[in-house]
Parts: structure tokens; sequence; C-alpha cells
């Protein structure tokens, strides 16, 4: 029987196969913020107010997202399309529960956190996803997939999976 670990790192390895070059480059800015039960219930409140806004350069399909243009998958982006996120009902959720579970930058703009990150599992394939601050006023995101190129890939999947096993 294969352990959960071992089928996580072989889903990883069959997933990186798929993703594009994030243009090589990683923000050395980002670092998870360090959780006390103050942040945590902060957090969740604040996890009611978010909103997930999409962006066309990381959707090949416009799905229920209401992008203006529909789409326009840009090269060296990575979409949604690839993780099977075509709803906006799903990509809120994920962001939603990113926020609640205290996957957050230390970083924030006018007190929401710069990035919020989340794990996808579809069956057995575990797709870390990041998503961006895009309105700092009204607190709007836009996400994508991170790419296994990028550094902060298995630091997600890592905290994530801490997480996710103590929830």
């Amino acid at each position: 029987m294969i352990s959960g670990m071992a089928k996580l790192v072989f889903s990883i390895r069959k997933f990186s196969k798929y993703m594009k070059l994030r243009n090589g480059r990683f923000n050395q800015k980002k670092e998870f913020k360090l959780q006390t039960p103050q942040i945590q219930k902060a957090l969740q409140q604040l996890s009611t107010s978010i909103t997930y806004k999409g962006n066309p350069a990381h959707k090949k399909n416009p799905g229920d997202f209401g992008l203006t243009p529909p789409s326009g998958a840009r090269l060296g982006k990575s979409l949604c399309d690839e993780v099977g996120i075509f709803t906006l009902r799903e990509a809120q959720t994920l962001l939603r529960e990113g926020m609640k579970l205290g996957l957050v930058s230390v970083q924030e703009r006018n007190g929401f956190p710069q990035n919020i990150w989340m794990v996808l599992k579809r069956e057995e394939e575990f797709y870390p996803l990041e998503a961006q601050l895009e309105n700092a006023i009204q607190g709007q995101y836009h996400g994508y997939p991170l790419q296994q190129s990028d550094p902060f890939y298995d630091e997600v999947l890592r905290k994530w999976s801490c997480l996710y096993e103590q929830a």
C-alpha cells in the first residue's frame, strides 16, 4: 500500500510535466504569516469579505468568470484550466478556504494579505494554487496554479499538508 506522502510526491511529479515555466522568477518576499488564535479568528472573519475576480491571462476557457476579455491566455502564464477550475464558485471557495486555513502571506495591503495559497485535491492529485491581491480596496484576488519550478510550490504543499491533517 502506498502512503499518503508517497501519493503526494507521485502526484507532484505527474502534475509538473503539464505546467509551463513561470519566467524563472520567485518573489523572495513570499512568507507565510505566523498564526496565533487572534490572527486565525481575524482571518476567519475576513474570509467572508474577500472575492475572486479572476484574470483573463490565466484562462483559456472563460467559464462563468465574467472576464473582459473573456479569456486571453498568455504564454508563460499558468492556466486554471490545466487543473480543472472552470467556475467562479469553486475559485471563490478555494480562496476562502486558503484564508481560513491561514495560508496567507505576511505582506498585506489595506488589511488584506497580498497572497493566499491553497491546494486543490482532485482524486489522488494535488495542485498548489496561489492568489494575488488585485484590488486592495475591495479585497479582490486573482489566482493560478503554481508551477513546480516555483520554489514556493513545495512550501505550499508542505504547509497545507500540515494544516489539512490538523483540520
